[in-house]
């Protein structure tokens, strides 16, 4: 039987979209710090190099490939990469996501679609490359980053497009992990709350992130560092009757 206490991830592989920044970073180095390798899924830049740089002087192995999340043969091309450089696929985190806003009577098409191509349609692209490669490799654990949003409405911020499509990655989760359960690949939403990430620390959010952390609970915004806990916990062992939930990480704020 499994050691339901472990949270170890030595000799393991995960696979990590969005890994260059934000909640992809920081859990790509709580995956490393756990003795886990980490392929790293994102568009170029500086970011990727970083996260590299992190992993590394973690003591883990880790690798980088170049890939667009809507792009499938992109994807299965990175799974291939990533398993060839650090071994058998076992763990993924699917963070790569956008936001933005707009009023909905106003938003153009154009602007829902590329959110719901990144944020849905990338996500399940991505789960179906990781999940193929699982299903062969005798079972694995998929972690969706989705959000709080995906359950509530957020006060304040015109975004129906980015809220429904958290709602979808919820689903699509919980959707994945029955059709994948008995053969031993579990899939899990992790939603976090409003944390500080770089496109919440622009100076123009300065006041608004100072509202939000008055209305959480806990009366602070969350650090990025914050949700590798949670995402460690769903890929390991100590979670290995875990399938098909949404684990808020979110200060309380959808408590009632």
């Amino acid at each position: 039987m499994n050691n339901p206490l472990s949270f170890a991830l030595d000799g393991r592989t995960a696979l990590v979209t969005g890994g260059g920044s934000g909640i992809g970073q920081a859990i790509a180095l709580g995956i490393a710090q756990q003795h886990g390798s980490v392929g790293i899924v994102d568009l170029p830049g500086e970011g990727p190099e970083e996260t590299l740089h992190l992993i590394r002087s973690a003591g883990a192995k880790a690798t980088f490939v170049q890939a667009d999340v809507t792009n499938a043969e992109q994807l299965e091309e990175a799974v291939s990469k990533i398993q060839a450089d650090l071994g058998p696929l076992t763990m993924a985190v699917n963070s790569a996501g956008i936001a933005n806003a707009a009023p909905a009577e106003e938003m153009p098409l154009n602007q829902w679609q590329k959110v719901y191509d990144i944020d849905v349609t990338g996500v399940f692209l991505s789960c179906q490359a990781e999940g193929r490669a699982m299903l062969k490799n005798g079972g694995g654990s998929i972690v969706n980053i989705a959000s709080m949003s995906g359950s509530i409405v957020n006060r304040g911020l015109l975004q129906v497009h980015y809220n429904s499509a958290k709602a979808a990655v919820i689903h699509l989760s919980k959707s994945l992990a029955m059709e994948w359960a008995e053969r031993g690949v579990r899939v899990n939403a992790l939603s976090p709350g409003y944390t500080m990430t770089k496109m919440n620390s622009r100076p123009e959010m300065v006041h608004q992130m100072e509202v939000f952390a008055h209305e959480t609970p806990m009366k602070r915004i969350a650090d990025p560092s914050e949700m590798a806990g949670p995402a460690v916990f769903l890929l390991s062992e100590a979670s290995s009757f875990v399938t098909g939930i949404d684990l808020l990480a979110d200060g309380g704020f959808c408590a009632q």
